[in-house]
């Protein structure tokens, strides 16, 4: 994210270092609505460590004879983290499932409700995160950005997460949405970089070289997409059915990592007013879905103020609504310069997207920050909750400003 402005970037950041253990990350999940004691499907508390939210739910469907599918979960949760979060799944054996735990995942809790627990059923997430390499020297500082981002709220970037650890998903999800196919597989399956692990970089090396038998042996075996596309393309030597052999949930992630990617640079075009509303702004309140129409911004400013609304900007679709006014004209540049419109998520089959707006900043509550020393060594504990949708890292990286 070191290429975006930031919100607090004319004040020092602390520096340190996040995630050096996965207890140093710690994040709780706040439900949307307790289970209510009666239904059919059981409601679950999952704490693991050290691991990501699907694989959590892969060894859980194992032990109970399921299908993953079948498990329901709110959100997905940090690998290298301690989290909690709820996890539902029908007409199971409650007892069963009490007694869960390996030496990362383990089952705190049981009830009862109504429904499946489905993506989104969150309220937010509150997270205790220590940042080491520094300490109490450093408290006053952080203090400092903790409160301008308390006051304004934080800008509202999509994270670095959402862009994959090669940070190209975006450029695939350009690809696709250009309907450039012979672009997305050279990106999917070649071009090597230095920081690729050895064995991937060499099956990337392969395939830019034409040698398709090479770069599939060197695929390893847990990159199932990588290598049913490659085997695609070695029979038909086109990319229309290398990509038809990809999981669309994959791709699907791709567009949604370009929308994200177009919304990064309409917020960094105003990341000085995040907090303020002008004419022509489409405003959502914090506490519900709806949109409105800024006409009169002075009159609506107060409200900004108390975090009852917050201006938006497009995440571009097919149906998206774009603002008018100043707001406008940046969501237009943004089009211009990417040279998409919104009718382009229109035409991709099982795809396409409709769009939607988001808001420009997101409120911490609870915000605290301390310093303290355990067994290895200084750090500062950051302690906070945000709404879900929003990015943790966003906040920190406002608060350390490094790499």
């Amino acid at each position: 994210m070191a290429d975006l402005p930031r919100l607090t970037g004319d004040m020092p950041g602390v520096g340190g270092r996040i995630k050096q253990a996965a207890a140093d990350f710690k994040v709780e999940e706040l439900p949307l609505y307790e289970p209510c004691g009666s239904g059919t499907h059981v409601y679950f508390r999952v704490e693991k460590t050290g691991v990501a939210t699907p694989v959590a739910v892969g060894r859980i469907a194992r032990y109970m004879g399921v299908r993953p599918a079948e498990i329901g979960f709110a959100g997905l949760k940090d690998a290298r983290a301690v989290t909690t979060q709820m996890m539902s799944l029908e007409h199971a054996d409650a007892g069963k499932l009490s007694a869960y735990r390996d030496s990362q995942v383990r089952v705190t809790g049981t009830w009862l409700h109504g429904n499946k627990l489905r993506p989104g059923h969150l309220a937010g997430n509150r997270f205790a995160i220590r940042i080491r390499g520094i300490g109490a020297g450093q408290l006053d500082q952080a203090r400092a950005v903790v409160a301008v981002l308390t006051g304004r709220g934080v800008p509202n970037y999509f994270g670095s997460q959402r862009f994959g650890a090669r940070g190209d998903t975006a450029e695939l999800g350009e690809a696709l949405v250009r309907g450039d196919l012979e672009r997305f597989v050279a990106l999917y399956l070649g071009r090597p970089r230095d920081d690729d692990p050895s064995d991937c970089r060499a099956a990337r090396e392969a395939f830019d070289a034409e040698d398709f038998d090479a770069a599939l042996k060197h695929w390893p075996r847990h990159y199932r997409d990588e290598r049913r596309a490659l085997s695609a393309y070695r029979r038909k030597c086109r990319p229309g059915p290398a990509v038809g052999a990809i999981d669309k949930r994959l791709k699907r992630l791709y567009v949604s990592a370009l929308q994200s990617a177009m919304f990064n640079a309409m917020l960094a075009r105003r990341i000085d007013a995040i907090d303020r509303v002008w004419p022509g702004d489409l405003a959502r309140k914090t506490d519900g879905k709806g949109l409105f129409s800024v006409e009169d911004a002075q009159a609506e400013q107060p409200r900004a103020e108390a975090f009852e609304i917050s201006a938006t900007a497009a995440v571009v679709g097919y149906r998206s609504l774009l603002a008018q006014g100043r707001m406008g004209r940046i969501e237009r540049d943004v089009l211009g310069e990417w040279q998409i419109c919104p009718e382009d998520f229109r035409c991709m089959g099982p795809l396409k997207s409709k769009g939607t707006r988001r808001a420009l900043r997101f409120r911490i509550a609870q915000a605290a920050v301390s310093a303290g020393t355990d067994d290895r060594g200084q750090f500062l504990e950051v302690t906070f909750t945000a709404p879900s949708g929003s990015y943790a890292t966003i906040a920190l990286d406002e608060i350390m400003k490094a790499d």
